[in-house]
């Protein structure tokens, strides 16, 4: 079994560690305070060709394997976790999808802005009670001449409120069941459809998160994305690639983790030594370490399996459950580590604590995950 990354994958994660150290983490603290999308990092990741790694070089993209996309998402994650999930948002879920279902028209008009950067993808799925029961939505798409006519509310919409293409999913025929749901590429300024205000989270606060309401919103019939009907399996195809994109996330969190308590125990004397000399800190840090690594592997052998082109639906789950719940773990134990420093504005591993939580929420909770794994595994 080979476990090293090829000189190119190690050239992009340098590349991409070298871009986060200068133009993201110096702002990370400043983005999170106030909420703020940082357009300015955004347009530099356009310029970079980062926006679009997976992606072919005819569609506007790197045309580097999936692998090396996941690498650049947890670099950024280690500075800032909100840039690193809008990164995964735009290049994992909204353009893979169009890139796996959308027609040769579809790939030039919206993938190809959007894998240069020039344009920023949205998912658009959850509603505000519809979350793991995607079946509970109650979005429609009427059929109407030559337009689809979507009514509806969705909710928890990541870059709701900066997106320029929304990959909204709707019922085309609710009677239908599994088969009743479609999806739609619907360009930001469309009359019917209203991005909400960005909610004021706990975490990942730069990261912007709205409601998405849609009131008689006339979508050409061309922009419905593949086949209607098949908008439940794309979806859930791109639930499979954002885990693994949140397993990133998670791991360059828990790396941040480790270099700030590294850095702290090392620098904090008490009793006349580093408290790194300390069993208890120790230890601590040797777990963050181990399961760092666990974490890793996991995340890399679903990305692999992606580039492989064999089924990675339970691996995406195993990875995003793990790495989630090893990030919230040691954010707390990073906390500890600091002690009443950690616990004030301004340290980093306060920040990494709160954006930790929601890896073990959206894409699929904790739970929703255990019941992917559970069904592959017991079938």
């Amino acid at each position: 079994m080979e476990f090293k990354l090829t000189e190119e994958q190690e050239l992009i994660r340098k590349n991409m560690r070298e871009f986060a150290d200068k133009y993201v983490e110096p702002i990370a603290a400043e983005i999170d305070e106030n909420s703020r999308h940082p357009a300015e990092v955004f347009k530099l990741l356009a310029e970079g060709d980062w926006m679009g790694i997976p992606i072919p070089g005819e569609y506007g993209g790197a045309g580097a394997d999936y692998l090396t996309h996941i690498l650049a998402v947890e670099e950024l994650s280690r500075s800032c976790a909100s840039t690193g999930f809008t990164v995964s948002i735009h290049v994992g879920i909204a353009c893979m999808l169009v890139l796996l279902n959308g027609t040769e028209e579809q790939k030039k008009k919206y993938l190809t802005p959007m894998a240069k950067g020039e344009k920023l993808g949205a998912f658009v799925l959850t509603e505000p009670g519809a979350g793991t029961d995607v079946m509970a939505a109650t979005t429609t798409a009427v059929l109407d001449g030559d337009a689809y006519v979507l009514n509806g509310t969705k909710t928890f919409t990541s870059n709701g409120p900066t997106g320029d293409f929304y990959m909204v999913f709707a019922w085309t025929d609710k009677a239908a069941g599994r088969k009743g749901m479609s999806c739609f590429i619907i360009p930001r300024g469309t009359p019917g459809m209203t991005p909400g205000e960005h909610f004021r989270k706990m975490g990942l606060r730069s990261s912007q998160t709205s409601e998405m309401v849609f009131k008689d919103c006339r979508v050409p019939k061309e922009n419905l994305l593949g086949k209607e009907g098949a908008g439940l399996v794309m979806a859930m195809a791109g639930f499979d690639h954002g885990r693994v994109g949140i397993a990133a996330q998670s791991v360059g969190i828990i790396q941040a983790a480790l270099d700030e308590s590294i850095r702290y125990s090392k620098e904090r004397v008490q009793f006349g030594n580093p408290i790194s000399r300390n069993q208890a800190i120790s230890w601590m840090i040797a777990n963050m370490a181990t399961e760092l690594q666990a974490a890793r592997f996991l995340t890399y052998h679903a990305a692999w399996l992606k580039d492989q082109k064999q089924g990675f639906s339970k691996e995406a789950a195993m990875a995003k459950l793990f790495a989630s719940e090893a990030a919230m773990r040691h954010t707390i134990k990073a906390v500890q580590i600091h002690g009443g420093y950690g616990y004030c504005k301004g340290a980093k591993v306060e920040r990494l604590f709160r954006d930790a939580k929601i890896t073990e929420i959206y894409e699929g909770t904790s739970e929703a995950q255990r019941m992917v794994i559970s069904g592959n595994v017991l079938r």
